[in-house]
């Protein structure tokens, strides 16, 4: 036999004919017929599947997050912490997948960048859902989404509904611990405002793990969430400095400027002020 030869097992289904494909499950017909690149300059096509690539596990994290506030709100804080584990994954994919785009040059990012027009990462659905469910919420923003009834209306929900962290406070509240009844009874379209009292009951619970192990475990796994987000948001201001400068976003925005105020914001503001509590 000829080295490095390996034969088909002979059970490899070849005759897919009228069956479930690969190609056919996953619409790749679809997925694949969506990179149309409106210049004819070879780096359009990163620009592009990059972008879609992160929509596409933005989609999951919110998916991920769903479940995991389900799960808490449900008190089933097992498969909670299995999810918050999957969305910290998610989370490292979305980290590293800006070191492909970095390859883009400003020279050569300035040769298709006025086919986006007004396009801009600001006017993300997917991304704006995951900023409201870990917190920040921002009624503004629903606004952006009139040209979108459908999307708006998702966002419209995710601002209404309870946060991640919202959900993680009112399971405290239900193990008997003393969280400030304006924290667990609030309109949850508001931003949350920390509270000196919520860093007491964390205190506490950093005081005595062994009593309350899978409390301690859950604040331990949104801080890890947290420091994630906020290091994605620090290589996308430094992706967006190296390829345009300090130029103005496509969308309008300030571009670095702007990216730069997102890393003075929290989601768990408690969770790292009750640090220096602690001991």
């Amino acid at each position: 036999m000829q080295r490095g030869y390996r034969p088909l097992e002979p059970e490899v289904t070849t005759d897919l004919t009228g069956r479930q494909t690969y190609a056919g499950y996953l619409q790749l017909d679809t997925l694949l017929a969506a990179q149309r690149p409106l210049s004819d300059h070879h780096d359009e096509l990163l620009f592009i599947i990059a972008h879609q690539v992160t929509e596409l596990w933005l989609t999951l994290l919110s998916h991920e997050l769903r479940s995991a506030m389900g799960l808490l709100a449900a008190d089933d804080l097992s498969p909670a912490l299995k999810r918050l584990a999957r969305i910290k994954h998610i989370q490292r994919q979305l980290f590293e997948q800006w070191g492909v785009l970095e390859t883009l040059t400003p020279v050569e990012y300035a040769q298709f960048r006025q086919v986006l027009g007004d396009a801009s990462g600001f006017q993300s659905a997917a991304y704006r859902s995951v900023e409201f469910m870990l917190g920040n919420k921002l009624p503004a923003m629903v606004a952006v989404f009139d040209h979108d009834p459908a999307a708006q209306r998702r966002l419209q929900d995710d601002l209404q509904a309870p946060s991640l962290y919202d959900e993680f406070l009112r399971l405290l509240a239900r193990r008997g611990l003393p969280v400030p009844a304006e924290r667990v009874q609030r309109d949850w379209s508001e931003p949350y405002v920390a509270h000196d009292g919520v860093v007491e009951v964390l205190r506490q619970v950093y005081a005595d793990t062994e009593r309350w192990w899978d409390v301690y475990e859950t604040a331990e796994e949104l801080v890890d969430v947290e420091e994630s987000f906020q290091l994605w948001r620090f290589r996308h201001l430094k992706t967006v400095e190296r390829i345009i400068g300090h130029r103005r976003g496509t969308g309008g925005s300030s571009g670095v400027g702007f990216l730069a105020r997102a890393l003075d914001l929290t989601f768990f503001p408690e969770l790292l002020t009750v640090r220096t509590e602690i001991g």
